[in-house]
Parts: C-alpha cells; structure tokens; sequence
C-alpha cells in the first residue's frame, strides 16, 4: 500500500490538492496530514480526489467546528484525530504527531513501524533506533505550501517501507528525470541526522 504523506499546507488548498492527485497518479491509496491545514475549507479540493484522509492539528488549529461538520459531510473519507493519531495501515503501526521533535521522541520507543511528522517546514526521512532494539522509520514531509521551503510531499510504500521525498510538480509517474531533480530516496541507517531539503525552521 502506498500513501501520500503531507503537513504544512497552512490554508493552501491547490498545494495539497495537487500533491494528492500526484499520489494518486503513483499509486496513493490514503493520505496523512501532519497538521497545520488550519482551514477546513481548503482541504475540500483534496478530499474530491477520492482518497480517505488522516488529519491531525497542529499548532495552528484554525476552526475545529468547521473541520468537525466537513468530517460528518465526508462520507467516511476524513478521519480527523485531533492532536495526534495512532493509526494502522496495511499492518503498520503509524503514530501521527506535528512536532518533529515529538515525533523524534516517539521513534525512540521502538513502538512504531513509522512515525509522521511536520512542523519544522524541513523534508526529512530516516531510520530512528528505538530503545527495545527495534528501529522505526520517521518521516518529515516538510511544506507542501512551500513556505519559506520547497513545496514538498512524501510516498511512501509500506509493503517496502521505503520513502521518498517529491516537490510538487514533479515530473509524471514514467517520464524521465534530471538525475538533480530526482526525488530522493531514504538510505537504510539507523538514527544519523539527514542533510536537511530546505532551509532553517521558522
């Protein structure tokens, strides 16, 4: 199975509705947002893409009211969690929190099979070694709003457990791509900080 993995979209709805019609397009069968969507309205273009979405907030809530009755409209498609979620697909253990360094924290149990985070605007993935022994895979998608950053997503596959950060607009799923523009792919190593995508946390 794969998903599209997004946070930050901070009010953006064309961002985020294009990074899940990308998804889609390479196989995307569930979306999860790290936080910070703030307005309910501008994840309505998303949802008509089809796909069911994991929402969680961030720290930047926006109106709960609205996303509470856009949930009752959705048909089942949004499954909003609040501040964090522990959720399974495809048999994985998936613990969703906005905060990087939260979301740091919770790799370290050796809990998870993955974690997901935001807020820090910086695309990162990578293998974090838990205290049982047990490493777990955490992912930052960064912003796909593109604040102060590229506008970023991830796919990821579970069945593989491989990750991949994508800029929005990338190039279609079988064309051919600049090996510079390649989205690139997480390297199997446990707990090493990553060379970060964009630039410092705001």
């Amino acid at each position: 199975m794969k998903v599209c993995i997004v946070s930050d979209s901070h009010d953006r709805a064309e961002p985020l509705a294009q990074a899940v019609r990308e998804a889609r397009a390479l196989g995307a069968e569930a979306v999860v947002h790290c936080g910070d969507l703030i307005g309910a309205q501008s994840l309505k273009p998303a949802l008509a893409v089809g796909l069911p979405v994991h929402l969680i907030h961030g720290n930047n809530l926006g109106d709960a009211q609205a996303l509470h009755r856009l949930v009752a409209s959705s048909d089942g498609r949004l499954r909003y969690h609040g501040a964090d979620a522990r959720i399974e697909l495809a048999g994985r253990r998936i613990f969703l929190v906005h905060y990087d360094d939260y979301g740091h924290a919770m790799a370290c149990t050796g809990e998870w099979d993955l974690v997901c985070c935001g807020h820090s605007h910086r695309a990162e993935v990578r293998q974090v070694a838990g205290v049982t022994g047990r490493p777990t895979w955490l992912v930052n998608p960064g912003t796909v709003a593109g604040l102060a950053a590229p506008s970023t997503w991830v796919l990821g596959d579970l069945a593989a457990m491989s990750f991949e950060v994508r800029e929005l607009g990338g190039p279609a799923p079988g064309a051919p791509m600049p090996e510079a523009q390649a989205p690139r792919r997480a390297e199997q190593h446990p707990d090493h900080r990553p060379t970060p995508m964009t630039a410092a946390r705001p």
